[in-house]
């Protein structure tokens, strides 16, 4: 804007302000103003679902490649030794049956259960271990042999668990009976 028209502004102010439009002057404005639209986003059914073709293709892939890669780690227990096999299958189910019993102290006593549980806990790990090494080992045999054996421990551990229980449940009982007395 030239310098001349912004003083005449400036100096004229009061004169230009006391022209107050009526209501409806501005809507008649505001109606001559193009109406602006909100652009909605849509997509095509066609890339719709090639993306949804797309996303079920990577899935499949992820999938069977996760599957390849638990059959590696897969050894079949009756191919190397069926005697072993049974065994392990055995001492599984044993094991499983003892830590259901093991946890029906967790409530009457959560710190020797959590004692308990973490001694379980590290056999486990180094079973799982063994599982592992299985599938690579040169000597299979050998490290079946050493997971059955690992399997055995547990299982006497677990008894032993057990047994203490046992036996702090009837001490337990007697003291509450010679208190009765």
């Amino acid at each position: 804007m030239s310098k001349r028209l912004e003083d005449f502004i400036k100096n004229n102010r009061e004169e230009f302000d006391d022209l107050n439009l009526s209501a409806d002057m501005w809507e008649r404005i505001e109606n001559k103003l193009p109406q602006q639209k909100r652009e909605t986003k849509t997509f095509s059914l066609g890339f719709v679902l090639r993306v949804a073709a797309t996303v079920i293709v990577v899935m499949g892939v992820c999938f069977m490649a996760y599957l390849r890669n638990q059959n590696v780690n897969t050894v079949d227990f009756a191919a190397i030794n069926p005697e072993y096999a049974r065994q392990q299958v055995h001492y599984t189910s044993l094991i499983a049956s003892k830590r259901t019993e093991l946890k029906t102290i967790a409530k009457v006593n959560p710190q020797l259960y959590k004692e308990f549980s973490a001694e379980i806990a590290k056999m486990d790990s180094t079973y799982k271990k063994l599982n592992n090494d299985l599938a690579t080992s040169p000597n299979q045999e050998l490290v079946l042999r050493a997971m059955i054996r690992n399997l055995q421990i547990q299982t006497e551990v677990l008894n032993q668990q057990l047994n203490v229980i046992e036996q702090y449940n009837e001490l337990k009982k007697q003291k509450n009976e010679s208190k009765n007395i």
